[in-house]
């Protein structure tokens, strides 16, 4: 059953109602959305909760796609005591405003790594197909797993046999991975601990940074291309050294895939750094912008990405003087240079886990708070796409759910329309909560 977040804000409003509407009828297409009146950038969002599918107590590890077709697709890892884990997903016709389908299953299987940080992802591809991936113990050792990928046809109704896509054969960590639309197949990129040994990452336990083990070469950042057959069609090494343990992001330009992450100095820096693929080979690895953070340990909080055409706005966390920061940053070049970044929030209470969004008129951008006495709020907000102007900022939930439990929210954006999803902790066990904000 669905709970509500206690801070949710109900109603519909003229434009919710129309946006509700069946705008066609028969036929598996996903209708145009309904349009309703134009609102001033300035105007406020109606807040609306956003019923999910039954995924049921024990829910996390969301993540949430726009496909093309214009459907979004909702996932995540069902994991109860005495249980297998369960890796699900299911998905949501705008134009209807309904689940088009009951929670399906893409894996299931004791071995499966479930971890409140790294989690799994999904990609739906122009042909019709869905491709996902999840992480998958590969021996005895705690952090010892590999990626693991597969792709359905018919659009998640039938998988076929799941590959590793690192072939290194080590029973290291590999994992923290993005995903794109990559010709008539995939793009991949992930974190390799191929040269690691096998670290002790207790930070992913701990939910604060963890420190490498003491005279183990450093995580790299590895990417690989696969046609719709599944065949890898190009890997690469694309940084030697890069953060252990915090999430990579990945958007299209028009100028082609941009990846995110959090890179690594002999010096300990933990500055945001992005890289683009042109088809045959990455760029050099430049900073978002040189925060100069020194940290001996990784945060477990990465970046987040969104473009449009040319345009790249990333969103990250950094405390270059102690001070926890959320900052944005635009591109206009594919990735190539960025602008100054904007301050979205700082402080001690700021967790970061940030998730942004990008249209032609707007950026939006969801982050996670936490004060001292522990309890957690989620809060949005909605700029002008160059940043300089913020029209919307508002606390969306006050969280249950504590520390690390509560994970990372998902953002998406379908016309005009923001889609936010998050886990929060009730009666104990995690569970996921959805909201709409309707413009």
């Amino acid at each position: 059953m669905f709970r509500r977040s206690p801070s949710l804000h109900r109603g519909l409003a003229a434009g919710s109602l129309l946006a509700l509407a069946l705008a066609a009828c028969g036929g598996g297409e996903s209708a145009p959305v309904a349009a309703g009146p134009v609102l001033a950038p300035e105007a406020p969002s109606e807040r609306v909760a956003w019923p999910l599918p039954a995924t049921g107590p024990g829910s996390s590890a969301p993540d949430l796609v726009a496909g093309p077709d214009g459907q979004l697709v909702l996932s995540w890892v069902n994991s109860r005591e005495g249980r297998r884990h369960v890796f699900q997903f299911s998905r949501f016709d705008p134009a209807t405003q309904a689940w088009r389908s009951a929670p399906a299953t893409i894996a299931i299987g004791n071995r499966m790594f479930v971890n409140w940080a790294d989690t799994p992802h999904v990609q739906p591809t122009a042909d019709g197909a869905l491709w996902a991936h999840w992480l998958q113990r590969s021996g005895e050792g705690k952090y010892a797993y590999d990626v693991v990928l597969a792709r359905s046809r018919d659009g998640g109704s039938n998988w076929g046999t799941p590959l590793v896509p690192h072939d290194d054969g080590t029973q290291t960590e590999h994992g923290f991975v993005s995903m794109w639309p990559q010709g008539d197949g995939i793009g991949l990129a992930w974190l390799d601990g191929r040269n690691t040994g096998a670290p002790s990452h207790e930070g992913h336990e701990a939910g604060a940074g963890h420190d490498t083990q003491t005279g183990a070469r450093p995580m790299t950042l590895r990417a690989a291309t696969f046609d719709a057959a599944m065949r890898k069609t190009a890997e690469q090494e694309i940084d030697a050294s890069v953060c252990d343990c915090c999430q990579t992001a990945a958007a299209v330009t028009s100028r082609g895939p941009v990846v995110v992450y959090r890179g690594r100095t002999e010096g300990e820096v933990r500055d945001i750094l992005a890289t683009r693929f042109d088809g045959s080979a990455w760029s050099t690895p430049r900073a978002v912008h040189a925060d100069a953070w020194v940290m001996p340990a990784c945060p477990v909080n990465g970046p987040s990405v969104a473009a449009q055409g040319d345009a790249l706005v990333v969103g990250w966390y950094t405390a270059p003087d102690g001070a926890s920061r959320v900052r944005l940053a635009r591109s206009d070049d594919a990735g190539d240079s960025f602008g100054a970044p904007v301050e979205l929030d700082s402080g001690a209470e700021v967790q970061g886990r940030i998730a942004v969004a990008l249209d032609a008129a707007q950026a939006w951008a969801v982050w996670l708070r936490e004060d001292g006495e522990g309890a957690q709020s989620l809060w949005l907000s909605r700029r002008s796409a160059d940043l300089a102007t913020e029209y919307e900022r508002v606390e969306l939930a006050r969280l249950e759910g504590r520390g690390r439990a509560t994970g990372f929210p998902q953002l998406q954006l379908v016309g005009r329309d923001a889609y936010v999803v998050w886990t929060d902790v009730i009666d104990g066990a995690p569970q996921l909560q959805g909201m709409r904000l309707v413009r």
